[in-house]
C-alpha cells in the first residue's frame, strides 16, 4: 500500500476534486482525497478469445494503487495476470472470490459481501448488490457478484456488471458520479447487462450529479477485430436518453485513458482528458 504522507493526504487532499480515468471496458481509476482505486483491472491485450481495440493503459496510471476492486469472477472483469501486474495492492472481491483468486497467485484478496463495508485511510468502500450471473464458466466458482461504492469527501458508484433492479433508486442522493456499463463486446448484450436504455434509466434511478458511461468499445471477440464498426455508439445512445431522461444528470463521454475531475458542489465542476 502507497505511504500516504508521501502523496499528501491531508486537508488539501481530503477537498481535491473526485477524479476518474476510464482505462476501457470495466477499468477505471478513481482517485478520491488521496486514495486511488483501481476497478476490474483488464490491462493486456487479450483476454481469452476477446482482443483490446482500444489504446492499452499507461503504466505511469497504475503507480502508487491503494486498493483493487472486482466485481465478479467473468473473465473480461477477473483477470490473474492483470491482477499480478499490480503486485501487492489489497484486491477486494465477493464472496466466495478469494480461494478462486489466491489459486491463480493473487494471494492477497479480501472478500466483501453486499452491503459489508471496510475503510481505507479514511474512505470507506461499500460492496452493493448486482444483478449478474455469479458463475465463471466452464468449470470455476461462483461468486455473487457485487458493485461498489467509494465515499469520502464525495462518492463514487462503480456498478460492475449488472442488469437494472429497483433496488439502485436507494443510492439517489448518496452519489456525486456513477460508472455505469452501457455495453459489452458482442453484437448483444445478454441477461444480467445494460444497455443504452436500461443505463439511462438506471441513471434516472441513481440521479448522480455526473455518470460516465463505461464497458463499451475496448474489447472485441479476435475474428471481429476488423469489423467492430462505430464502437462508440452505445455511448453516445445511452448519453441522448439521459439528455432526454434525467436532465438534471451530466454525462461524461471519455475516451480510454482520458481524465474527469468533479470538484466539490460549491467549487463547481471541470473537466480535464489527458
Amino acid at each position: 500500500m502507497a505511504d500516504k504522507g508521501a502523496r499528501g493526504s491531508s486537508a488539501a487532499a481530503e477537498h481535491a476534486p473526485l477524479a476518474v480515468t476510464w482505462l476501457g471496458h470495466a477499468t477505471a481509476l478513481i482517485e478520491l482525497d488521496g486514495t486511488r482505486v483501481l476497478t476490474d483491472p483488464i490491462l493486456r491485450n487479450r483476454v481469452g478469445p476477446l482482443r483490446r481495440i482500444g489504446v492499452r493503459p499507461r503504466r505511469a496510471l497504475l503507480d502508487e494503487i491503494d486498493a483493487v476492486v472486482v466485481s465478479h469472477l467473468h473473465a473480461d472483469h477477473a483477470d490473474p495476470p492483470s491482477l499480478r501486474m499490480l503486485g501487492a495492492t489489497r484486491v477486494f472481491g465477493p464472496r466466495g472470490s478469494r480461494r478462486w483468486l489466491a489459486s491463480r497467485g493473487v494471494t492477497h484478496a479480501e472478500e466483501l459481501a453486499v452491503g459489508e463495508e471496510i475503510e481505507l485511510a479514511g474512505v470507506s468502500l461499500r460492496a452493493t448488490p448486482a444483478l449478474h450471473d455469479a458463475r465463471r464458466w466452464p468449470l470455476g466458482p461462483a461468486a455473487p457478484p457485487v458493485g461498489f461504492v467509494l465515499e469520502g469527501s464525495q462518492s463514487c458508484y462503480f456498478a460492475g456488471d449488472t442488469a437494472l433492479y429497483p433496488g439502485m433508486a436507494e443510492l439517489a442522493g448518496h452519489i456525486d458520479l456513477a460508472l455505469l456499463p452501457v455495453w459489452g463486446w458482442g453484437r448483444t448484450v445478454g441477461p444480467g447487462h445494460l444497455d443504452p436504455v436500461t443505463a439511462a434509466r438506471a441513471a434516472r434511478l441513481i440521479a448522480p450529479r455526473v455518470v460516465v458511461p463505461i464497458h463499451w468499445g475496448t474489447l472485441a471477440p479476435v475474428w471481429r477485430v476488423r469489423h467492430s464498426g462505430d464502437a462508440a455508439l452505445p455511448a453516445r445512445r445511452f448519453a441522448d436518453l439521459v439528455a432526454s431522461q434525467a436532465p438534471d444528470v451530466e454525462t461524461r463521454l471519455l475516451a480510454p485513458g482520458q481524465r474527469t475531475e468533479l470538484a466539490p458542489r460549491s467549487r463547481g465542476a471541470t473537466v480535464e482528458t489527458a
